[in-house]
């Protein structure tokens, strides 16, 4: 069992649109990213989840455009300042592999607490549109991998 753990991509400030959508360059790095993991299949979630906010609903249509992912479903408990519990819960009984779109600082203090088991222990720092692969191993959560958006070039054979 596998969970994704992405960061929305780069928005548009609030004070110039509270709506906060992503920025044309945004779009541009979930999308290479997104076309990175589908071209070398590092990740094939059985679903999306997405918080309400609209710069991750976009990052998160993005990536099930290029993966091909079956149900996208924006979802509460996935905010900034969401309490953990829902996400966690969810990651620990989803019936298979799981994206998860999200913001800072909630998706750090879930994956440090999938893995340490103390949200606060700070153990991955997340870029925006990058992905945070946790497996877990019987109870046990552990990283491993992780895809930093300035380190992935398109491919010009792929997709």
């Amino acid at each position: 069992m596998r969970v994704y753990l992405v960061q929305h991509a780069e928005a548009v400030p609030g004070d110039l649109d509270p709506e906060q959508p992503l920025t044309p360059a945004g779009r541009e790095t979930a999308r290479r990213v997104a076309r990175w993991l589908a071209a070398t299949g590092r990740a094939r979630p059985a679903e999306i989840l997405h918080s309400t906010k609209a710069r991750a609903k976009q990052t998160a249509e993005i990536f099930a455009r290029a993966l091909a992912t079956p149900p996208l479903r924006e979802v509460e408990g996935l905010g900034p300042s969401d309490e953990i519990d829902p996400a966690a819960e969810a990651a620990n009984s989803a019936p298979g592999d799981l994206m998860l779109v999200g913001h800072l600082p909630h998706l750090n203090r879930l994956a440090s607490f999938l893995v340490s088991g103390d949200a606060g222990a700070d153990v991955v720092h997340f870029r925006q549109a990058g992905v945070i692969c946790l497996e877990r191993r019987g109870t046990q959560w552990a990283i491993l991998w992780a895809v930093v958006p300035e380190l992935v070039v398109d491919n010009p054979a792929g997709p």
